[in-house]
C-alpha cells in the first residue's frame, strides 16, 4: 500500500478508498512509527496529537480505529475522531466521511450529507471530492442534478490532473451538456486524458480531429 505525507488511507468494507496526501509540510508525530509498521507506537502518538487537537493525529487515530491497527477494532472510535477532524475542516476527513456516508458503511446511508461533505473538501482544492462532487451532481445523486456543476468540478479535478475527470469533461464539451458544445475543448481534454494512458481517450481525441480537420 502507498502512504503519502502524513494521512494514513481508509479501508472501507466495500473496497479501499483512493490515497489521501497531506499538506507539504505536515509533520505529525506517530507517522514515522506507523511506516515503520509500528502501529502501537503510532496509535499512542497519534493519540496524544489527537488530544492536543491536532487535527491530522484526530484523522489518523480515527483510520487506525477503523481498520484496528495498533488497537481494538472501534467504529464508534473512528467516527468520533473523525467527526472531531471534519469539525476542524480537515478536507482529508470531510472527503472519507463523506464515502462513508454514500456507502452506508456502518452508517445510515446519506446521499445529501455525502454531497455536503464531498462539496466542503471540493471547495479546499481536495481532487477526488472534486471528483466525487461533481459525479454527484451529475447523477442528481444527492443534490438536485445539474450538469453545469458537473462541469465545474469535473473541471477542477481535470486541471489538477484527473485522468477520469479529464475526460468526463471533455464529454460534456462533445455533447454539449452543462457547457457550450465545443468540440476542441473536447479534444483537448481527450487528448490530456490520453497523454495519461487512457486509451479510450486518445482515440476519441484522434477521432474528433479527423472529423473536424477538413478536407
Amino acid at each position: 500500500m502507498r502512504l503519502f505525507g502524513s494521512y494514513l488511507p481508509l479501508l472501507l468494507l466495500l473496497g479501499s478508498l483512493p490515497v489521501l496526501a497531506a499538506p507539504p509540510k505536515a509533520n505529525v508525530p506517530g507517522w514515522e512509527s506507523y511506516q515503520a509498521g509500528d502501529y502501537g507506537a503510532a496509535f499512542a502518538l497519534f493519540q496524544q496529537g489527537a488530544e492536543k487537537g491536532n487535527r491530522v493525529a484526530e484523522y489518523n487515530l480515527a483510520m487506525l480505529y477503523w481498520r484496528g491497527e495498533g488497537v481494538a477494532r472501534d467504529r464508534a472510535q473512528a467516527m468520533h475522531w473523525l467527526d472531531r477532524a471534519v469539525a476542524q475542516h480537515l478536507a482529508a476527513a470531510q472527503f472519507v466521511l463523506g464515502q462513508i456516508y454514500e456507502s452506508g458503511d456502518g452508517v445510515v446511508r446519506d446521499q445529501p450529507q455525502a454531497t455536503a461533505l464531498f462539496l466542503a473538501a471540493a471547495k479546499q482544492g481536495h481532487r477526488d471530492a472534486q471528483v466525487n462532487v461533481a459525479t454527484q451532481y451529475y447523477l442528481g445523486r444527492g443534490a438536485a442534478q445539474s450538469y453545469a456543476r458537473a462541469a465545474y468540478w469535473y473541471r477542477d479535478a481535470a486541471l489538477h490532473g484527473d485522468v477520469g475527470a479529464q475526460y468526463l469533461l471533455a464529454s460534456l464539451y462533445e455533447k454539449g451538456d452543462g457547457v457550450a458544445r465545443n468540440w476542441r475543448k473536447a479534444m483537448h481534454w481527450y487528448a490530456q486524458a490520453g497523454a495519461q494512458g487512457d486509451v479510450a481517450a486518445a482515440i476519441k481525441a484522434k477521432a474528433l480531429q479527423q472529423q473536424h480537420s477538413g478536407p
